[in-house]
């Protein structure tokens, strides 16, 4: 089969944040064409698994990323500006919200180190307060840190939400469709870097899976964790490439949907000041062998667009593993119970198998998630969904009905980079729900009970 050839003056391989955002600057700043591809779809990666906080409270003035990230923060605000200058709510478009964050501590120790962070944020230009435990309580009724603790205000920080705002920027680069100066080809992965023959004349070109992306200017990687390996599998000498200083983190976060969790109130966002630590451990300058088997959990909360609790979070360098691990979800649960008394006593993961309706495809039922048990259960799963189906009480008793029906709380689980619009799918499985996903358009359905899919 003979691959399509198109010309443009710049080939990004990368469709998540970055990628997308580099794009929408060449657009707006320049006359130049672009193309983006990437071997799934926006989201898949880092960018949808993220918190998407843009604090400055957890950076330290005058460390490497500083400047980058005080920078950034104005350009996001000048971008929620433009929004609303434009008749929009940056909450409905960005999801932006400015929420300020709070770092807290439980020690006399801790309270010292945020009193000096303070210090240090003020002198640098950032708006900061240092909360005593009274103050805290005032703010936050439902946190916990005992007489000893406190905190450190930063009421300027703020939070986006990754999926609208990806949306945004796509919406945006493709205004420039119709000029021939954008395209994107997703679910396409990058092979090779290469040469396509047009008329007579080489050219450079970046070779996917179904086309030659020939590139006038430059080829810009963007994919994330995957850059290293990526631009290795690019070239025909993979040994004279320098090695990318980039290795895959994966994280858990948790999300609580139910009205049991509005006695919760959380009105700012939430961190341990045990994080900041945390982090600097489980980075790439600890060393491969040091950070492996080497899972970190802190507790950082807030409030997503929807009003959905937010937990996390947990980091930790074991490959591209998908996974959701039950063990270090229940310890993040844990975690941000010592925080707030509230999250002790919800029900959480359970033996029950993942049985009902989704919400959002009501024709669509799920029997699954026996943990080895199906043998003994079948019988009454049979009889649980018998009136699901055929649409009458089930005829043996109606008590096995009863028996399966979800009281609990709704949650989702999103691990690593293995998300999609807010649902926890393995890999396998992925691929045969996201076409229906899509075609629903309802992501604020939710699924009962704990989403591990064993179809």
């Amino acid at each position: 089969m003979s691959l399509q050839t198109s010309e443009h003056d710049v080939v990004i391989i990368g469709a998540g944040i970055i990628g997308l955002t580099i794009a929408r600057q060449l657009l707006l700043r320049s006359n130049l064409s672009v193309v983006v591809v990437d071997a799934h779809r926006p989201c898949y990666g880092a960018t949808g698994a993220g918190q998407g906080y843009v604090w400055m409270s957890y950076r330290t003035p005058g460390s490497d990323t500083w400047e980058l990230a005080g920078r950034s923060k104005q350009l996001w605000e000048e971008l929620a500006d433009e929004v609303r200058a434009q008749g929009s709510d940056p909450l409905d478009v960005l999801g932006w919200k400015r929420t300020g964050s709070i770092l807290v501590g439980r020690t006399a120790t801790e309270a010292a180190s945020l009193l000096e962070r303070v210090k240090l944020l003020k002198n640098a230009g950032v708006r900061a307060e240092y909360l005593t435990t009274m103050e805290l309580k005032f703010r936050e009724p439902s946190l916990e840190v005992g007489e000893e603790g406190g905190a450190a205000l930063v009421p300027d920080d703020c939070q986006i939400d990754a999926r609208r705002t990806v949306d945004f920027i796509l919406k945006c680069n493709r205004c420039y469709v119709s000029q021939g100066r954008y395209a994107e080809f997703f679910d396409e992965p990058a092979i090779s870097l290469s040469s396509s023959k047009k008329g007579e004349e080489d050219k450079d070109a970046v070779k996917t899976s179904q086309r030659f992306l020939c590139y006038k200017k430059a080829v810009v990687i963007a994919a994330g964790a995957w850059s290293g390996s990526l631009l290795k599998g690019l070239v025909q000498e993979p040994d004279l490439m320098p090695e990318i200083p980039v290795m895959p983190r994966k994280g858990h976060l948790l999300i609580l949907k139910n009205p049991e969790t509005n006695i919760i109130q959380v009105n700012h966002g939430l961190m341990e000041v045990g994080y900041i630590d945390s982090e600097a451990s489980h980075s790439p300058e600890v060393g491969a062998e040091d950070m492996e088997n080497l899972p970190s959990i802190s507790m950082a909360v807030t409030k997503d667009v929807n009003g959905s609790l937010v937990i996390g979070s947990s980091r930790e360098f074991s490959g591209f593993s998908r996974e959701v691990d039950e063990n270090v979800v229940k310890d993040m649960m844990a975690r941000a119970g010592e925080f707030f008394p509230a999250l002790r006593n919800l029900p959480f993961l359970d033996d029950k198998p993942v049985i009902g309706r989704l919400p959002c495809l009501p024709k669509v039922l799920l029997a699954t998630g026996h943990e080895g048990n199906g043998l003994c259960l079948s019988p009454v799963i049979l009889f649980s969904f018998f009136s699901g189906i055929v649409g009458v009480a089930n005829p043996v008793n109606a008590r096995d009905n009863a028996l399966l029906k979800d009281e609990l709380m709704d949650y989702w689980l999103l691990a690593g980079f293995d998300v999609y619009k807010g649902f926890a799918i393995n890999e396998d499985c992925g691929e045969h729900f996201n076409e229906s996903f899509a075609a629903s358009g309802d992501w604020e359905s939710y699924l009962h009970h704990v989403l591990y899919f064993d179809l």
